[in-house]
């Protein structure tokens, strides 16, 4: 069942609400018998939270099925993400604020390094330097033409980059060229629809004149394209659930997830006390606040276990700063799970606990993921989230008579 009833349902207060997303937290023991990363972080904050509230586990799309960050963070957000299918290309171009149009296809760039075979040998070109980026983008962006279109080339981060086709009669269901491993060529791109082999053919000649203006590269010598998707304008948070909404992020991508429905973006924050202080600056402005800690997901990525729970340590030491402005509601979850052990976004449900003051706070004692499957939230759909929030900041009315 969608939760677009709870629109009907609205009360506008002056109650604050602050969602923190520990990107890909949720993990896996190392080996059998261990403890996830969660488990093994040392958190006293975190594990104090969770005392006072009620804690529980998420589906991000539904069991079993392995989520992306879009998908992931618009379940958190109250958008159905079986409904609402955002191409990682989109949310790159709206995370560096670049203004697209409605009908324009946009596709995440990853530079990448590939042999004399052609094989891929590193996806990420060794984590270009953003730098290095801007001046190859600017390469790519005076050789690189198709007749009757419109394409721009730009930088986003380190080795990734955005892909933006403006024209006529453009179709976003392209399939990835990104084989997602190394050691494999890159794929040939693939209209999943009839009405997408225009495009297809336009990624091919921007494939191969890429290839021709990146040869003598040292590193970046590929370009990997993933993501596609057609724009659409979507019903902004204020609009449907009566939030005026600040992101507080560092990554690009995220920024484009929460400017796609309608969250103003904070200053860019350098690290994460940056990111404490931007709440703090802007907490009488608002009434929803989205605040995004990476480096749980990017380290479970590199597959870096103990990394990632340095990061956690990190993040349980802000709470008391967030706690001193004494929001009404703090959830606290992930949009996925990341385990360090399989180096990748997971199926694996995520934690998730709700603190304030009429929640009905359970026997959980510990933030993790075998306490909260304890918790009186249970397990339940991420899209189910925003409805429970919303009610513990007094925002919903009685349903029916």
């Amino acid at each position: 069942m969608g939760n677009d009833f709870l629109e009907d349902l609205i009360i506008k207060n002056n109650s604050k609400i602050v969602l923190l997303v520990m990107d890909g937290v949720g993990g896996l023991p190392l080996k059998e018998g261990g403890k996830t990363e969660l488990a093994t972080a040392h958190m006293p904050n975190l594990d104090k939270l969770a005392v006072s509230s009620i804690c529980g586990m998420l589906d991000p799309v539904m069991p079993g099925i392995t989520p992306g960050s879009g998908p992931g963070h618009l379940a958190l957000f109250g958008y159905d993400p079986l409904k609402h299918t955002i191409g990682r290309g989109v949310l790159s171009a709206l995370g560096i604020d670049f203004k697209l149009k409605e009908g324009d296809v946009c596709a995440r760039i990853n530079f990448a390094t590939v042999n004399s075979d052609g094989k891929i040998s590193d996806r990420r070109a060794g984590r270009l330097d953003t730098e290095e980026n801007k001046r190859i983008c600017g390469n790519l962006r005076e050789n690189i033409k198709v007749e009757g279109i419109e394409i721009f080339i730009e930088t986003v981060k380190e080795h990734r980059a955005v892909l933006v086709l403006r024209g006529q009669d453009l179709d976003g269901h392209i399939l990835d060229t990104d084989p997602q491993q190394n050691g494999f060529m890159p794929l040939d791109p693939v209209a999943a629809t009839k009405n997408a082999k225009k495009t297809r053919d336009i990624i091919q000649q921007i494939i191969q004149q890429a290839r021709s203006s990146l040869k003598q590269e040292k590193s970046a010598n590929m370009i990997l394209l993933r993501g596609f998707a057609g724009f659409k304008v979507s019903k902004s948070l204020e609009e449907r659930f009566g939030l005026k909404a600040l992101a507080i992020a560092r990554y690009p991508m995220y920024k484009g997830l929460a400017r796609l429905i309608g969250m103003d973006i904070a200053s860019q924050p350098r690290d994460l006390s940056e990111e404490i202080n931007l709440l703090k600056d802007n907490f009488d402005k608002y009434d929803f606040f989205f605040v995004h800690f990476k480096r749980t997901d990017s380290s479970g990525e590199d597959g870096n276990f103990a990394e990632k729970v340095k990061e956690i340590e990190k993040i349980d030491k802000l709470i008391p700063d967030i706690l001193k402005l004494k929001p009404d509601v703090i959830a606290v979850t992930a949009d996925h799970s990341t385990p360090a052990r399989m180096k990748s976004h997971s199926w694996h449900s995520v934690p998730a606990m709700i603190y304030s003051q009429y929640c009905r706070a359970d026997d959980v004692k510990k933030f993790d993921e075998i306490s909260c499957i304890k918790g009186g939230l249970g397990r339940m759909a991420a899209i189910n989230l925003i409805g429970i929030t919303l009610a513990n900041g007094l925002r919903l009315k009685k349903f029916g008579a």
